[in-house]
């Protein structure tokens, strides 16, 4: 049984609607057997960019450690609920090694750097600085996760700078489409060599029309159903080195409740 760390944060967000990302991890932390979950006191204030091209990096260093400490202080597999996608730097570092592989279901691919970065937000960057690129106070030593160990799935809106590095160092990925057959995501991993997964679990990588209440909704998305049935697949075939579920971002309490069984089915295929 797998452990949930509550990690509210809000920092790593580019959208207007940042904040509501406190409120989206609130409710799914809301439906998590309370004894199951560990409860992070992230910082409210936005903080300050440090000179390092990221916006609010101060905060966003703060909490990385938070989840790390947190993550790491467990013995069993743990879920991290964000929260912006940035709450998975600290999980990757506590338990990234040479056998586990990253499984990023996301829309996006975050493999932006300060300096190719539109946005300067540090949700775009977050898988680029797992592989030890960007500002020192917000990246990963160099070689604890490597780009062989990598599958992008159901990525579909990359940046230029996204796609030359994704060519250059040869990142695996399943398109949205290959999603439908769950296999075509197991291969992936089994053919980066790694005998564990964690499973970064961005809500944008579901078609707009099954889930609402996320900041940027990219249509042409895998199904639900496909993503569930994909990552219980992973799990049935490697053991969870840990896992995220981000970016959940509901309009209004209705709106929370609506995503909310979706939801719920994700965390129950990972944990």
């Amino acid at each position: 049984m797998a452990h949930f760390v509550i990690a509210p944060q809000w920092q790593g967000s580019g959208s207007a609607r940042a904040m509501q990302l406190i409120d989206g991890a609130e409710a799914i932390a809301g439906d998590l057997p309370a004894s199951a979950c560990t409860r992070l006191e992230v910082p409210v204030e936005a903080g300050e960019s440090l000179d390092t091209g990221i916006r609010r990096a101060s905060s966003l260093g703060r909490i990385r450690d938070l989840v790390r400490d947190a993550v790491a202080a467990r013995s069993e597999p743990v879920v991290v609920i964000g929260g912006d996608c940035g709450v998975s730097l600290g999980a990757l570092e506590a338990v990234a090694a040479e056998d586990v592989a990253v499984v990023w279901l996301d829309a996006h691919a975050d493999l932006n750097t300060p300096e190719s970065s539109p946005s300067g937000a540090f949700c775009g960057m977050v898988l680029r600085a797992a592989l030890g690129d960007g500002a020192d106070r917000l990246r990963l030593a160099r070689g604890i996760l490597t780009p062989d160990r990598v599958v992008l799935a159901g990525t579909r809106e990359l940046d230029d700078a996204e796609q030359q590095y994704i060519d250059e160092h040869s990142i695996r990925r399943v398109l949205p489409g290959d999603l439908a057959d769950p296999e075509a995501l197991v291969a992936a991993v089994a053919d980066t060599g790694a005998s564990r997964v964690y499973v970064h679990i961005d809500l944008d990588v579901l078609d707009p029309s099954v889930m609402t209440g996320v900041s940027l909704p990219v249509p042409f998305g895998p199904t639900a159903s496909e993503v569930i049935a994909a990552v219980r697949a992973l799990r049935d075939r490697f053991p969870l080195a840990g896992a995220t579920i981000a970016e959940f971002s509901p309009a209004s309490a209705d709106a929370a409740i609506e995503d909310m069984p979706t939801i719920l089915r994700l965390v129950g295929a990972v944990a």
